[in-house]
């Protein structure tokens, strides 16, 4: 649990240089996001796919960016210091956050070989 928040945090600092629509005031609001991310992705993030089931298949999956980038923007919502400018930085912020959080957990993993 731990390295996968650590893992998030990293995601989002990384999105924090790269994406001009993401800002935080703080380390601790990013680490407050990233715990609020990893929280509701473990909670909200599934009964959501379960309900957009069919827009999904419609999309080939396409409409989990927007899902992520929901989940993204609610966590935003939720911690003081944290800000997403709309909901296309939101979106282009959780495709980047996807990407570098794949990246780095195939990375652990191949260590744990």
């Amino acid at each position: 649990m731990i390295r996968r928040l650590l893992v998030v945090l990293f995601g989002l600092l990384v999105v924090l240089q790269v994406s001009p629509g993401i800002s935080s005031d703080s380390l601790l609001s990013s680490l407050a996001t990233a715990l609020a991310l990893s929280v509701i992705n473990l909670t909200l993030k599934p009964l959501l796919l379960l309900l957009t089931l069919p827009v999904n298949l419609l999309s080939l999956g396409l409409f989990t960016l927007v899902i992520n980038g929901a989940c993204l923007a609610l966590a935003a919502g939720l911690v003081d210091g944290f800000h997403v400018a709309g909901f296309g930085s939101a979106v282009l912020g959780a495709l980047l956050l996807s990407l570098v959080t794949l990246v780095v957990n195939g990375l652990l993993r191949k260590e744990e070989r």
